[in-house]
């Protein structure tokens, strides 16, 4: 780089860490006091503090407000969110997204990721915002492979933001500053040949107020270096092919197989454009060379913020902590309460009232408040003439109680203010059920829960870099580690076709075709069968992600148990199905053991192995149920006969009825023709025979 283009990046890495720096200032000193006042305990205004204790008064910090800090913390740690990758586009698939998901979580546990999380989160909740960074690194130190990871940053006012950023999670940063400091020899052999230290002296240098006013890390020794990180938009060419393939202007330039396919027409260009994308350089530098400068592979700036409480006013952004509002309860309950011990302490040491000059020995009345004396003497005659012995002056004793009063209130603002209230922090309360106590416990959940959904969408926008970041840098043919969710290690091939195996370890066969898509055979007419290959690609497809929060996998295990224990016990015919994943969940020493005996005694369908008792008596259970079969087949067989039979008789009995009817109205038919004597009669006599007829 030329001597004049240095200079002017020099001047543009300034100008731009001035504007940083001078937009967040007012977060930084705000955050600085919020942390020194709660998590140092500096809670008494310097001035005030000195006066009273050049006047031997007490100063008591009785801080209350660590406990509300840390019960929002902790409760960050019990319920991590997780990342859990999906596929989006044709070109992703589920299993590769299970291994993603794998590789996602073997990053965050060898890089650590837990204790950037937990570093991240305190720091919202004591000052309003911290940061973590992704990072990338060789995976071993004789290797060329390189590994994502996951980095805590411990100092939070390091870090110096994008002043025009609006997104919650800052994922639209453009700039951005890390600053640190080495000592001069740590320097020179880093950046040996560089300037900004020359000899034993060092020249200008940045600005900053990373390290507050303390002199111990703005002395002569240390040089302050910075990481600037730009991301500029940038235009780039993109084609789609017939095969569906989507390449860029470069990657196809460079493909050679691509190239070759082109000219014998295997694959064609179908349609084109310009698209945008976005470009990402870390430049290292300190106050008077550019040390280095590389470009990072993402698109993302790889600087995580976790913010706190968030106010936009005017458009400008406003960070708080959890305890910001309840520093003057806090100041004052620490009064209240040193003001009533105050006034307990001068009890014994109230004040002796006499007449003038009844001291005999006045050194020892003078220290009577302060020293423990034998004896104190008094001249009667002085007293004799007044009439009033000496005695103390009794103090006010409302005084006290007034204090602690007072001291109860300030302790119920805080409260108040923070939204945490006994039950959340563990104390006794009024309720009384657990219904209740939960109930107020779930209140202050609520209440504080903004911090918690603020390290769930920090840690979403890591999703998003990591899975940004994975094509690019695991994009050749390896073997990685991924873990499952309860922590098994396992290895994956990537990027390499490998055989598919079924549930029982063998290779998934197909009948191999011939061009027409024709089965193939061999010489005696016998289908040829090739392995079904799969392939874990990590550089194609599209993938996108979720982050839930919740229990570690550890609790809910734990709670699994507990749950199937309770199911046990008010269905005990379910504990053959339910004993071995019962098992499995307990922290026993050897509780995988017990697991596969329970699964040889108790075989649910699907088992592969099962012992030959149990096949026995599986047997004879199937006899029995065959013979039962046969036995109420056979009785529908002599229930349909007799059903016959009945029916028959039945039919029988009906039609002698009917014929025993018939002739009755045929013989009372001739009685009435014989009997006939009037022409009515008569016709009657010649109608009825018709009517029977």
């Amino acid at each position: 780089m030329a001597d004049t283009e240095m200079a002017d990046r020099l001047t543009a890495g300034k100008k731009a860490f001035q504007r940083c720096s001078d937009a967040d200032q007012h977060n930084r000193q705000t955050a600085l006091d919020d942390i020194r006042f709660s998590r140092l305990e500096e809670q008494w205004p310097a001035e005030i503090l000195k006066q009273r204790q050049l006047e031997g008064r007490p100063c008591l910090t009785i801080s209350k407000l660590n406990a509300f800090i840390r019960q929002v913390v902790n409760d960050a740690r019990q319920n991590k969110p997780s990342i859990k990758v999906h596929p989006v586009d044709s070109g992703a698939d589920v299993e590769t997204a299970d291994v993603i998901n794998g590789l996602i979580r073997n990053i965050e546990y060898t890089s650590k990721a837990d204790v950037a999380y937990d570093t991240a989160i305190e720091g919202s909740v004591s000052g309003g915002f911290a940061y973590w960074r992704v990072s990338l690194d060789y995976a071993y130190d004789d290797s060329f492979d390189m590994d994502l990871g996951i980095k805590r940053i411990s100092n939070q006012f390091s870090v110096y933001g994008d002043p025009d950023s609006t997104e919650a999670d800052s994922s639209d940063w453009n700039v951005a500053f890390v600053v640190d400091r080495i000592t001069r020899d740590e320097f020179k052999r880093r950046y040996k040949g560089k300037q900004n230290v020359d000899g034993d002296q060092v020249d200008v240098d940045f600005d900053s107020d990373a390290w507050s006013q303390d002199t111990t890390w703005t002395e002569d020794d240390t040089v302050l270096i910075a990481e600037w990180w730009q991301r500029e938009e940038v235009e780039r060419e993109i084609h789609q092919l017939s095969n569906g393939t989507v390449v860029s202007k470069e990657d196809l330039e460079k493909d050679e197989d691509l190239q070759v396919a082109l000219e014998v027409r295997a694959v064609q260009i179908v349609t084109s454009r310009v698209a945008k994308s976005h470009k990402v350089t870390q430049t290292i530098m300190s106050g008077a060379d550019i040390l280095e400068e590389r470009v990072w592979p993402g698109r993302y700036i790889p600087i995580i913020p976790v913010y706190g409480d968030e106010i936009v006013l005017e458009g400008k952004r406003y960070f708080r902590s959890l305890i910001h509002s309840a520093k003057d309860a806090q100041s004052m309950f620490n009064y209240w309460r040193s003001m009533a011990t105050e006034t307990v302490a001068l009890a014994p040491r109230a004040p002796w009232v006499g007449p003038a000059g009844f001291a005999v020995e006045p050194t020892k009345w003078a220290t009577a408040n302060t020293k423990s004396h034998s004896y104190l003497e008094f001249d009667p005659k002085v007293v004799a003439a007044a009439g009033v012995p000496p005695q103390r002056q009794p103090l006010d004793g409302g005084v006290a109680a007034g204090a602690i009063q007072e001291a109860l209130g300030a302790a119920d603002d805080m409260k108040a203010i923070i939204g945490l209230y006994d039950a959340s922090l563990g104390a006794r309360s009024n309720e009384t059920s657990g219904k209740a106590i939960i109930a107020r416990q779930r209140e202050g959940d609520v209440s504080t829960f903004h911090f918690i959904d603020n390290l769930a969408r920090a840690i979403r926008h890591t999703g998003c870099v990591v899975i940004d970041l994975i094509p690019k840098v695991y994009n050749t043919e390896r073997v990685v580690r991924v873990m499952g969710e309860d922590g098994t290690p396992e290895t994956k091939q990537i990027n390499k076709a490998f055989p598919k195996m079924d549930e029982n370890g063998q290779p998934v066969m197909q009948d191999k075709v011939d061009e027409f898509g024709q089965p193939m055979t061999d010489e005696n007419g016998k289908k040829i069968q090739t392995a079904v290959m799969a392939m874990h690609d990590l550089t194609v497809g599209k993938y996108d992600l979720t982050v839930s929060t919740g229990p570690s996998f550890t609790t809910r295990r734990e709670e699994a148990a507990f749950q199937m224990t309770e199911m046990v016990r008010a269905f005990p015919q379910g504990a053959p199905a339910i004993a071995p994943e019962l098992a499995k969940n307990l922290d026993w020493p050897g509780a995988q053991e017990i697991a596969e005996r329970f699964d040889a005694m108790f075989p649910l369908p699907g088992k592969d192995q099962v012992p030959p008792q149990v096949q026995q008596q599986m047997q004879q259970g199937m006899e029995l149920i065959q013979e039962l079969q046969r036995k109420v087949q056979q009785l529908e067989d002599d229930k349909s006969i007799d059903q016959f039979n009945a029916e028959t008789d039945r039919m029988k009995v009906e039609g002698d009825q009917r014929l025993k009817e018939q002739a009755q109205r045929i013989d009372a038919a001739k009685a009435l023709d014989a009997g006939a004597r009037n022409d009515r009669q008569f016709d009657r006599q010649q109608q009825y025979p018709a009517r029977q007829g």
